[in-house]
């Protein structure tokens, strides 16, 4: 049974689906909500919160402000899942899921789209995706499984593109289309390479990578030797930027690209070890923020910070932080 705390009550809406107006609804009996009332539920709340009377903040949001918020909470829910914090993965996954109920709840009001075409469409791609599962395709293995899968994606792509009319060439189609640009760019170079990898645009073994890594690292020194004198160097102390080589436009476009040839290069080796370049560096700096801020512990404890420290007393401490970690993980195994 269903009932809301007292003094509340229901207002139903054009699509028929209830409106909370003062507070959430609870559940009275013995019997537990399932989950798809709990989902109506959290649905409902976010109707709620848009309608006319609910939350200002949330009214005046569109597709474009909330953006950002999506890419926080789905870097929120990462660090969970690092930090193997379950508890807070739980929440994290609710702050995720409110975007998706948020982005929904703006598309029907305009007419585009409901969470029902989200969920249908959801379901009917898993189904049709895994036919081993659902159908009588057959796949034993995980390699099998994603031979099948870019061989079903392949096929949705063409069927978009439609049957050419006549004698009319049909529209060119690129195995990067659906690569989004949008995505964090060691992620979007790992999705564009592996795809060029699917039609054998790819290094013969790990080898011809690191032959590559060189050549790019040769280039990069090749275009450093037209930086003015006395050559990179660290930006010093205090005011971010003051001190700075002043560096010509098109050198610094040049050292730019080759700067950019380095990273693709490594995500590919990373692609070619099966390890997520996103994920590892990430990893790399938590590892960086732990090992420096327990320097700083060391400094504040002597009344000092990292300002006062030369480099040499830095370097001293960063080895000692490292021999910290190394200690402790061994205390641990």
């Amino acid at each position: 049974m269903i009932s809301s705390i007292s003094g509340s009550n229901w207002v139903t809406t054009q699509n028929s689906r209830a409106l909370l107006r003062g507070s959430a609804v609870i559940y009275i009996g013995c019997r537990m909500p399932t989950t798809g009332e709990r989902f109506e539920r959290a649905v409902a709340i976010m109707e709620r919160l848009r309608a006319p009377g609910g939350c200002p903040w949330d009214r005046e949001q569109t597709f474009d402000s909330i953006k950002p918020y999506t890419l926080e909470e789905t870097y929120e829910v990462l660090e969970a899942i690092d930090n193997r914090d379950w508890p807070e993965l739980a929440g994290e996954l609710g702050d995720l899921l409110l975007q998706v109920l948020f982005y929904a709840e703006m598309a029907q009001e305009q007419s585009s789209f409901s969470i029902d075409d989200v969920l249908d469409r959801l379901s009917s791609k898993l189904i049709n995706r895994h036919p081993h599962v659902f159908g009588d395709v057959k796949a034993d293995t995980s390699d099998e499984v994603k031979r099948n899968w870019e061989a079903l994606k392949h096929k949705e792509r063409k069927q978009k593109e439609g049957s050419a009319e006549g004698d009319a060439k049909p529209e060119m189609r690129s195995i990067l289309t659906g690569v989004s640009s949008k995505m964090p760019s060691l992620l979007e170079a790992q999705k564009l390479s592996s795809r060029a990898a699917q039609v054998g645009f790819d290094w013969p073994d790990v080898e011809g990578l690191f032959d590559k890594l060189r050549e790019e690292t040769g280039e990069l020194r090749e275009h450093l030797k037209e930086f003015p004198a006395p050559g990179p160097r660290p930006q010093g102390r205090g005011v971010a930027g003051s001190g700075r080589t002043e560096v010509p436009d098109a050198l610094q476009a040049r050292l730019e690209e080759e700067v950019g040839d380095l990273f693709f290069v490594l995500v590919n080796i990373a692609r070619y070890l099966s390890v997520d370049p996103e994920s590892a560096l990430r990893k790399t700096n938590r590892k960086f923020r732990r090992r420096f801020q327990w320097m700083e512990a060391r400094l504040h404890e002597a009344g000092r910070s990292a300002d006062d420290a030369p480099m040499e007393e830095l370097e001293s401490l960063w080895q000692q932080a490292k021999a910290h970690e190394r200690g402790a993980e061994e205390k641990t195994a």
